[in-house]
C-alpha cells in the first residue's frame, strides 16, 4: 500500500510521464517558458512561439525533471522510451525517462505514443545494455514481449527530480498537459519544471 501511495503521487507529479492512462486523458500539451505568474494565472511562451494564457487550479502540483546520461540506465532499470521504429524493426529512442524504482511497473507495455507522429512508447525493464561509439543499444522487457532499442546522441534522457512551487517563476522551462477552456486559455492542476539544464520533455 505505501508504495502504490508513493507511485500516485509521482504520477500526478509529472504529468508528461508515458504512462497508457496519458493517451487516455483528453488535454493539450504545452511546452515552453514561463514569461510571468500572476497569482493563479501563468502566462507561457510555447515552443511554438505563441503565447497560452494557463490557469494553475488549486492545490496544483509540480515535479522536476533533470537530465540523464546513458551511463544512468543500468540493467534492471524501469524506463520509459519514446521512439520511432526503424526498417529493420528495431526502436530510434527520441526520449528516455529513467522511473524512480517507486514507479516500477507503471503503464508496462508497448504501444502507439500519441506525442509524436509514428512513434511508440515503451515501459519496461532494461534486459540488456550494449555500449556504442554513438550511445547505447538496450533490450526492453516486458509482460508478452521485447523490444531492441537504440539510443543515439540526439535522444533526451531525463530523470525525476522534486521541485518547489516557487521554481516556477519567469524563465523557468515547463511542460504540462491542459485542458483548453472556451475563451481560448488553459488550466492545468500538475507542471513539470525542467531543471539543471535539461530539455524539456515531450
Amino acid at each position: 500500500m505505501r508504495r502504490l501511495l508513493a507511485a500516485a503521487i509521482l504520477v500526478s507529479s509529472f504529468p508528461f510521464l508515458p504512462l497508457q492512462a496519458e493517451a487516455q486523458t483528453p488535454g493539450t500539451r504545452l511546452r515552453g517558458e514561463v514569461e510571468t505568474v500572476e497569482g493563479s494565472l501563468l502566462t507561457l511562451k510555447t515552443a511554438e512561439g505563441r503565447e497560452a494564457k494557463v490557469a494553475l487550479a488549486p492545490g496544483f502540483s509540480v515535479g522536476g525533471v533533470v537530465p540523464g546520461k546513458v551511463a544512468d540506465i543500468a540493467k534492471g532499470s524501469f524506463v520509459g522510451v519514446g521512439a520511432r521504429p526503424q526498417p529493420d524493426g528495431t526502436l530510434l529512442a527520441v526520449q528516455v525517462f529513467i522511473f524512480p524504482e517507486a514507479m516500477r511497473g507503471t503503464g508496462e507495455g508497448h504501444r502507439p505514443w500519441g506525442v509524436l507522429p509514428d512513434s511508440t512508447m515503451t515501459n519496461a525493464t532494461v534486459a540488456e545494455t550494449v555500449s556504442r561509439v554513438d550511445g547505447a543499444g538496450l533490450v526492453l522487457n516486458y509482460p508478452g514481449g521485447e523490444q531492441k532499442v537504440t539510443i543515439g546522441p540526439e535522444a533526451t534522457i531525463l530523470m525525476a527530480a522534486t521541485a518547489e512551487t516557487s521554481e516556477l517563476k519567469a524563465g523557468a522551462q515547463i511542460a504540462m498537459t491542459a485542458s483548453r477552456e472556451a475563451d481560448g486559455s488553459y488550466r492545468t492542476s500538475r507542471i513539470t519544471i525542467a531543471k539543471g539544464g535539461a530539455k524539456l520533455p515531450y
